[in-house]
């Protein structure tokens, strides 16, 4: 018997391909000859979308990855005697290879506890009390994910009140959006924009993911805080990231920022989202936090699991003994979640079955 073909649908939003509006500004931008390191229109024109889409002057850089975009970011916040505290399931300290703590040189990296992967000012206080004097890392900035590593979001004022306590501490505020476009399409139904989600609610500044969102391999650094950007343009070249032909970054970009492409994939991500966790918990699967942007976790019996993964879906162990995650993209169809959904529900009948 054929063993079935591999279905990576919701293993993460990463395995889906290029969006069709970056796909298209590719092909449109692979024509004639530009000035190169950004200097052409389309990186200006971008650059400019980022101030409508923000309502706000910011400084931005583009590089090509996440992990990059982070850690160039603590680097320019820290010394390599500070520290940075984070979510103990943050990609900064789980994902990351140690790349924050290389770029800073040395930089420690403190990762703190809280439910639903979301940090707040009572988590972080006891941190200020770590160590004694120079025998300790001096904090000196929060780095937040938006949305986070369980799929939550964090709405506005929990923002303003993580941003307040910051700055009263005078620790500058990092978001690692590698997710922000999701957590920008739910806030935007509850009437919130992306200002309202960064500056106006005090962040300094954004790493605002595109790879996951359609692009191909584009992170925009986004910075509110203006003199947090200093020389941001060196530290982007001297590690790698500067990109010679960078038209081809920033017509991705421009495409789906001057008419919302980007929420509305995003958007797409959400609902999919929430139509498999509806699916799954009818069928029996137990959430473990709440769908509130383009990720399931949901915890399900080692039956069902393997009788998925015989079935060629592909997803993985993320919480606990039997905690999994799903991921929905910009092009997750209907399809793929019946498709899903009917194998789990024989998944669950013949578990129920044996159980009999």
């Amino acid at each position: 018997m054929t063993a079935p073909a591999p279905n990576y649908a919701f293993a993460s939003d990463n395995t889906a391909g290029i969006c069709p509006e970056a796909l298209a500004a590719l092909a449109e931008a692979n024509t004639g000859r530009v000035p190169s390191y950004g200097d052409d229109a389309l990186t200006a024109r971008a650059k400019k979308l980022f101030a409508d889409v923000f309502e706000t002057k910011c400084d931005v850089f583009f590089v090509f990855n996440g992990t990059a975009a982070n850690a160039l970011v603590l680097a320019a916040l820290c010394e390599r005697h500070h520290a940075t505290l984070c979510h103990a399931m943050s990609h900064v300290e789980t994902d990351e290879c140690g790349a924050p703590e290389f770029f800073t040189g040395g930089s420690k990296v403190l990762p703190i506890d809280a439910p639903n992967a979301k940090l707040r000012p009572a988590d972080l206080a006891p941190a200020l009390h770590r160590g004694h004097g120079v025998h300790f890392p001096k904090i000196r900035a929060v780095s937040l994910t938006q949305s986070t590593e369980l799929g939550t979001r964090y709405r506005a004022p929990e923002l303003r009140e993580l941003t307040e306590w910051s700055h009263r501490h005078e620790l500058d505020v990092h978001v690692d959006g590698a997710r922000f476009a999701n957590a920008a399409a739910a806030a935007g139904l509850q009437g919130e924009s992306p200002a309202d989600l960064t500056w106006r609610a005090g962040v300094d500044v954004l790493c605002f993911g595109g790879t996951k969102n359609g692009l191909l391999g584009t992170e925009a650094v986004v910075f509110f805080n203006r003199e947090l950007a200093r020389e941001f343009d060196y530290r982007v070249k001297q590690s790698g990231q500067l990109a010679s032909k960078m038209r081809f970054a920033a017509a991705q970009w421009v495409a789906v920022l001057c008419e919302g492409a980007w929420l509305r994939h995003a958007l797409h991500a959400n609902r999919q989202a929430s139509a498999l966790a509806a699916g799954l918990r009818r069928l029996g699967g137990k959430l473990i936090a709440p769908v509130e942007a383009n990720g399931v976790f949901v915890e399900l019996p080692p039956a069902v699991v393997k009788a998925l993964t015989a079935r060629g879906w592909h997803f993985y162990k993320f919480v606990g003994e039997h905690g999994y995650r799903l991921m929905c993209s910009w092009e997750t169809q209907d399809a793929d979640i019946a498709a899903f959904l009917a194998d789990a529900r024989t998944a669950f009948a013949r578990q129920g079955g044996k159980r009999k």
